[in-house]
């Protein structure tokens, strides 16, 4: 299993609306990131918008966005969430991966 971390910005103007849109994913994006291999995955927030994503997967970071490129409600998704980023561009195209250098059990 595959440990993997990114981040992405969020626009300081929009980080309260874009925490309470994800207080309610919709159903349908749950499922597919479920049915594409993403497990525990789990987003933080600094105050200045800057967020790190983390989850688990068979695949590779690239793999998993490419198995979810494959799912119309992502589509739709990012492209409601295109407002949020600062250049108001799909956020799951702005991904920067994390090196994962160390790991306890």
């Amino acid at each position: 299993m595959n440990r993997i971390g990114f981040q992405f910005k969020i626009r300081e103007d929009k980080i309260e609306e874009y925490k309470e849109i994800h207080q309610n994913v919709w159903l349908e994006m749950l499922d597919a990131l479920r049915e594409a291999g993403w497990h525990n995955y789990t987003l933080f927030m600094r105050e200045d918008g800057l967020v790190f994503g983390y989850f688990e997967s068979e695949v590779t970071l690239s793999e998993a966005q490419a198995r979810m490129v494959e799912k119309d409600v992502n589509t739709r998704w990012q492209k409601f969430m295109a407002p949020f980023t600062p250049a108001d561009t799909r956020p799951d195209e702005n991904f920067v991966e994390l090196e994962e250098y160390f790991h306890l059990d």
